[in-house]
């Protein structure tokens, strides 16, 4: 009977160390998604303790945003860092209008790489943060569109930092449905890009949502994305249009925030996308 007893106590022993062993593997092997937004307006240093309780990183500009004659972002890295904002540090690239030719979107390509890598030195990112291009036009890149994007993104390289590119996730209908990421990908030979995908259609997109378990940045079509933009202000009506949750005005705004600010929202695999905090 002891001998028996002994046994018992030693096999649940066991049998509580395998279980809690199971549960911390699978604990650990569950993914861990992060929310952040992005917007082309700095939203104010009063806002950024809102904006946190929602939000883990957020985008940050290192020249104008498309449209803009300034860059509100500039001269504010400390500040959110302090707030316990990881990034998204992006580049506003080119249209395909200003290329021209496949030697001069080559040479724009590098010309902006180093005013990308020079901005981002001067605003304290750290070596090997992620720097994103904009890429604002979809569909099938062209020769002079993939001329300059991979100048750009060995110039960047080059200045120590890394290369990434926020780009289009949606099959472009009338254009072979190609998927702008997939056609950057399969083009940029051994370069190690990283990939922001924009895909704000419902579904895969949740509409204008700030889930506390964010979904996989795989869910929107591109498998190899490590950030997807689900939802943009204001919503895109071709698009969008039957996404739920945006306000009467077509824009998203996060919980809690002032009037007027709305923002974009994005989940990622990691809280700092870019890597770009210093602590």
């Amino acid at each position: 009977m002891k001998h028996s007893a002994f046994t018992l106590i030693l096999a649940l022993g066991l049998a509580a160390v395998l279980g809690s062993r199971t549960a911390a593997q699978s604990t650990a092997g569950a993914a861990e998604f992060a929310l952040g937004f992005d917007r082309n307006d700095y939203p104010g240093d009063p806002t950024l303790e809102t904006l946190r309780q929602t939000f883990s990183y957020t985008g940050y500009w290192l020249n104008n945003p498309p449209g803009a004659s300034s860059n509100g972002w500039a001269g504010h890295r400390a500040a959110v860092e302090a707030a316990g904002f990881g990034f998204l540090v992006l580049f506003n690239g080119r249209l395909y209008a200003e290329l021209k030719s496949v030697a001069n979107a080559a040479w724009l390509g590098r010309a902006d790489a180093r005013a990308a890598a020079h901005a981002a030195q001067r605003e304290g990112f750290p070596r090997m943060t992620v720097i994103f291009l904009d890429q604002e036009q979809g569909g099938r890149m062209l020769a002079e569109q993939k001329a300059y994007i991979y100048a750009w993104a060995d110039g960047v390289v080059a200045a120590g930092f890394r290369a990434g590119i926020y780009c289009s996730g949606i099959p472009a209908t009338g254009d072979g449905n190609v998927v702008t990421a997939e056609d950057i990908r399969q083009h940029a030979g051994a370069r190690a890009i990283v990939y922001w995908a924009i895909n704000d259609a419902c579904p895969p997109a949740p509409g204008c949502a700030f889930p506390q378990r964010p979904p996989s940045p795989a869910q929107s079509g591109v498998s190899f994305a490590e950030v997807w933009q689900f939802a943009q202000s204001p919503r895109r009506s071709d698009v969008a249009a039957h996404c739920a949750n945006y306000s009467a005005d077509g824009n998203c705004y996060a919980p809690g925030a002032a009037p007027g600010l709305h923002a974009d929202v994005n989940t990622a695999t990691s809280s700092d996308p870019s890597h770009g905090r210093t602590r």
